[in-house]
């Protein structure tokens, strides 16, 4: 069973896996330290959140350590609540692939904590700023250990609001608010059946605890169809985080946020908590319906392609970056979808990628940072003037482009040969074509930002070293941790990821590692065909209208606004007015007109009927007692008159009848 192991019986020694929580519990502490507290401190309170980030890379490491040296997963949970039969959880499961992933967060957190400082000095909101980038690191970290669906919702909501605070930390510019509530609203789109999903697995299995629900899925305890639905809503929440079509729209977008937080974004937290998902549950895909891997593998497909064409013709040299993401994530998810045979690849995709892809991002910020652009048309001969940038960056775009022995050769490569000898053809024709777009837009950024003359109007310079120190480690870093995957030295990784099985690595194939070098460099070539001189007009614009479907973005964006965003803003409000003010209002108000004159009429016959026939009854009352009085008045004389009458009037009837 491989992306969640059930841990039973008493570990023995458990080492630092013990510990993960506190891997967890330390950037969530030092997010309120550093909001508390962080103005009154030195450096804004940054220390807090790098220091934090440093202890937190050391437990990792020790953690990974521990399974280097053959130890064993654990498990642990304490009852949170209960509803019903069903019990809630907070824990922790700490095996291969949390350790692999421990290391990589804490890791590119750090750089980016320390980066920070020069990048992000003398900001409004600096304390702010690394407050969350702390909140945003926990976040993900707890994500990373949960051992079950809630407990993994909740990291992965609070990465939603912490994505939308660093996107927008500057958002006096209507810009980069607007792609902020773009990320956030996007995200939560895929969010919807993410949850849909944790309910499903949960019924299915009477439980959320992501080993059970695994158990429960390779057995058959559950049926087919219901772990299928379970596995596809799963996997609408990573089509969300990971910016798979169609949701990818907000990851370009979310460029305006700060450089720093782009990395962490794009190299360990947001988009790879996609991957990783499906990752952890990932023997709940394989033992789904063919309908869940073929989903997987189409969208994967279709995102990884489109990507990497709109990456062909970005000025914006984050952008670029972005689309690159976009593109590499859906690398890992067609490593994915080729069942069991693409576990370990798309995982250490996943794995190498966010080294050289936070390295590029942090690069390409010390560029912005010296050249006061994002603009690569207003860059050009930088190798000169940041020679360090200029080598780090290169590196990385090495490693993208999949040129050995860096780190992106290694798994790419073991991507695109796993897919030829799976059968699936379709992957790997698309694999290999975006091989060779990757290849020439990176040789495209390389040649525009540092070669040429400079076009640019400031005086740029090399970064701080606190900018250009994690560039170093990251460049190293992306230089050799490909050897962990490569089949010539036992592919140790694998055995990490398929922590209590016995891990199968292919024999190192050189006739696909030739068709992949070869495809990379062709790209690079072409690219520098086209891109060894700086020409006014675009050479890809010769594609005519395809350029300009490019360009629009496939008109994705056009499509959600006018037919998404715009009625929401616009018709339907009006809509909703107009029966407001005209049904709703108009009912409420003929209610009251109704009632209005109910009551004049219920006045009138208050007046004249109940009123008149009291006063009526009171005046009968008044002159029959009047007449009773005049009658008994005590005189004689007059009771003898009305005597006599009386008797008169008697005769004269008895008389007369």
């Amino acid at each position: 069973m491989v992306g969640a192991q059930e841990v039973t019986g008493a570990i023995a020694d458990p080492g630092l896996t013990s510990l993960a929580w506190i891997v967890v519990l330390l950037p969530l502490v030092s997010f309120f330290l550093i909001t508390f507290f962080g103005k009154r401190l030195p450096a804004g309170g940054a220390w807090i959140g790098i220091g934090a980030m440093a202890l937190c890379l050391a437990i990792s490491l020790g953690i990974l350590l521990h399974f280097v040296q053959g130890g064993e997963a654990s498990e642990a949970s304490v009852s949170w609540f209960r509803i019903g039969p069903l019990e809630f959880e907070l824990g922790q499961l700490v095996d291969g692939l949390t350790a692999v992933m421990l290391v990589v967060v804490t890791l590119v957190s750090l750089c980016v904590q320390v980066y920070s400082l020069g990048y992000m000095h003398g900001d409004a909101r600096f304390t702010w700023f690394y407050a969350v980038l702390s909140l945003f690191t926990g976040a993900m970290l707890d994500v990373v250990v949960a051992n079950n669906l809630f407990q993994l919702l909740v990291g992965w909501e609070l990465m939603g609001i912490s994505s939308y605070l660093l996107i927008g930390h500057w958002w006096e510019e209507k810009e980069n608010s607007n792609a902020a509530i773009k990320a956030f609203i996007t995200t939560r789109v895929g969010d919807v059946p993410f949850m849909f999903g944790i309910f499903v697995l949960t019924v299915a299995a009477g439980t959320s605890n992501i080993g059970r629900i695994s158990e429960v899925a390779e057995t058959g305890e559950a049926s087919t169809l219901l772990i299928t639905a379970g596995a596809l809503l799963l996997f609408g929440g990573a089509i969300g985080k990971s910016a798979q079509v169609p949701l990818h729209v907000w990851l370009p977008d979310a460029m305006a946020g700060p450089t720093p937080v782009s990395a962490l974004i794009h190299a360990a937290t947001m988009v790879a908590a996609g991957v990783y998902l499906v990752g952890r549950m990932f023997t709940v895909f394989v033992h789904a319906g063919d309908v869940a891997l073929d989903t997987v593998a189409i969208v994967a497909s279709v995102t990884m392609l489109i990507a990497a064409l709109l990456a062909m013709i970005q000025d914006d040299i984050k952008r670029v970056l972005a689309y690159s993401t976009v593109s590499q994530l859906a690398y890992m998810v067609a490593g994915l979808s080729l069942g069991e045979a693409g576990y370990t690849p798309g995982l250490f995709h996943l794995f190498t990628h966010a080294f050289f892809k936070a390295l590029l991002f942090l690069a390409a910020g010390s560029v912005i940072h010296a050249a006061h652009t994002n603009n690569m048309s207003e860059m050009g001969g930088l190798r000169k003037m940041m020679p360090l940038t200029f080598v780090t960056f290169s590196i990385g775009s090495a490693a993208l482009s999949g040129i050995p022995p860096l780190a992106g050769f290694w798994s790419k490569d073991e991507i695109i040969s796993t897919a030829f000898r799976e059968g699936n053809y379709f992957v790997w024709a698309i694999a290999l074509v975006t091989a060779i777009l990757t290849a020439f837009y990176m040789m495209r950024v390389v040649l525009l930002t540092f070669f040429g003359a400079y076009r640019g109007h400031g005086h740029p310079h090399e970064s701080p070293p606190s900018m250009t120190g994690p560039l170093a480690l990251l460049a190293g870093l992306s230089v050799v941790v490909g050897f962990l995957g490569a089949p010539q030295l036992n592919a140790v990784f694998a055995d990490w990821v398929h922590f209590g099985e016995e891990a199968h690595a292919e024999p190192f194939s050189y006739g696909f590692a030739a068709v992949s070098i070869i495809g990379a460099l062709l790209g690079l070539l072409v690219g520098y065909r086209l891109y060894r001189g700086w020409r006014e007009r675009d050479p890809v614009r010769r594609l005519g209208p395809f350029y300009t479907l490019l360009e629009r973005k496939y008109y994705l964006d056009d499509v959600y606004l006018k037919g998404i965003v715009r009625p929401l803003q616009y018709p339907i409000p009006r809509a909703v007015d107009w029966t407001n003010q005209r049904v709703l209002d108009g009912a409420v108000n003929a209610a009251a007109w109704a009632t209005k004159k109910l009551s004049l009429g219920v006045d009138v016959v208050d007046k004249r009927a109940v009123d008149g026939a009291v006063n009526g009854v009171a005046f009968g009352a008044g002159a029959t007692g009047g007449l009773l009085r005049y009658i008994q008045s005590g005189n004689v004389q007059r009771y003898a008159v009305f005597l006599f009458v009386g008797v008169a009037i008697l005769a004269i009837a008895i008389t007369r009848f």
